[in-house]
């Protein structure tokens, strides 16, 4: 499985990351529309309920969803993530009811951030069902090379 988001990765190498602040503010907008958010934002406390009790497993990632997910570590001042916020809100919308799409702000997660050696933003991290291990990518990946991992990696498809 790591081949084939390695792959992804290298097939989609126009992406790009963030390591330094940037400033660029952008409405919630997409076409127009406000944005609804489908994606859903986690805290430590939401972290250790919904993804992974690293308190009580530490050194052992055991996930606890009832489905896959793809988690985006994030800055609010990072263009890049900006960028490939709207497209996991689409994700989220097309893949409601598959995954869940979780967003955590690095800035106000520090801790979360150090625990997945988090250095550039965006950087995704897949969680598959089943007892797989996760898998991470960093950078704003192309919307078709999300959906490829999406279904792959998580989906199975």
């Amino acid at each position: 499985m790591k081949q084939i988001l390695l792959m992804l990765l290298v097939a989609g190498m126009a992406f790009t990351s963030c390591n330094a602040q940037t400033k660029n503010n952008k409405s919630n907008e997409i076409n127009g529309k406000e944005n609804k958010m489908k994606t859903i934002h986690l805290n430590k406390t939401d972290f250790l309920k919904k993804v992974a009790n690293y308190e009580a497993n530490p050194g052992e990632f055991k996930y606890l969803g009832d489905k896959p997910a793809l988690i985006d570590f994030y800055a609010d001042w990072c263009g890049p993530c900006k960028a490939i916020a709207p497209v996991l809100e689409e994700l989220a919308a097309e893949y409601d009811g598959e995954i869940y799409i979780y967003k955590i702000n690095t800035e106000e997660e520090q801790e979360l951030a150090a625990l997945f050696g988090i250095r550039n933003i965006p950087s995704l991290l897949f969680v598959p069902m089943g007892g797989e291990q996760p898998q991470m990518a960093q950078g704003a990946l192309p919307k078709p090379n999300l959906k490829e991992a999406i279904d792959k990696v998580l989906l199975k498809k």
